[in-house]
């Protein structure tokens, strides 16, 4: 009866054995899965992201007295209707102010935009490949001729079908709105 006690093994440390060979196996094949890296990566996508957008509250909070006075006339469907939005990320920039509707981005500039030309040539070139129009005006020019910027603007809206004809026939009223 020893001997045959001594010849029985119980499979209890065969099974552990084999459940930590399969476990180190498991993990050498998370670590070279690909999906860690990728969840890294979405990580480091999500984190600026989210600084983009901490980035333009502060923008929107610190406005230029030309972007002020720009926002008081694009904003809440005051001019032609149209939704704009400013302070807007699009891709890795921060737009001034957006018309998704018509694809349309107005970008004021200061004095220090003069010595980030080539920047500003590369950001809008990659946003006119997003299929936005930019247009482009100096600080001092929203300030001095206000109704000019928005009638510049207004020139490059595409006009909506009117309801009557369905066929784009109506044009834009006048920028500044009193019917000339």
């Amino acid at each position: 009866m020893y001997a045959s006690s001594l010849a029985y093994e119980s499979p209890l440390p065969r099974q552990r054995e084999r459940d930590r060979e399969r476990a180190f196996r498991d993990k050498q094949v998370v670590l070279e899965s690909p999906l860690p890296r990728q969840r890294e990566r979405d990580r480091e996508r999500a984190l600026v992201a989210r600084r983009m957008l901490e980035n333009a509250k502060q923008l929107r909070s610190q406005q230029t007295d030309a972007e002020l006075r720009l926002w008081y006339h694009l904003r809440a469907h005051r001019f032609f209707g149209l939704k704009f939005k400013r302070q807007k990320p699009i891709g890795g920039y921060i737009v001034d102010f957006v018309c998704m509707e018509q694809r349309l981005i107005v970008e004021l500039d200061g004095g220090q935009h003069s010595e980030t030309l080539a920047y500003d040539e590369r950001r809008d070139a990659w946003l006119a490949g997003q299929g936005y129009r930019v247009l482009r005006f100096w600080n001092d020019d929203v300030l001095r001729d206000t109704e000019g910027v928005l009638e510049v603007i207004r020139g490059t809206l595409s006009p909506s079908p009117s309801p009557a004809s369905g066929r784009g026939e109506e044009d834009f009223p006048p920028a500044s709105g009193r019917g000339e």
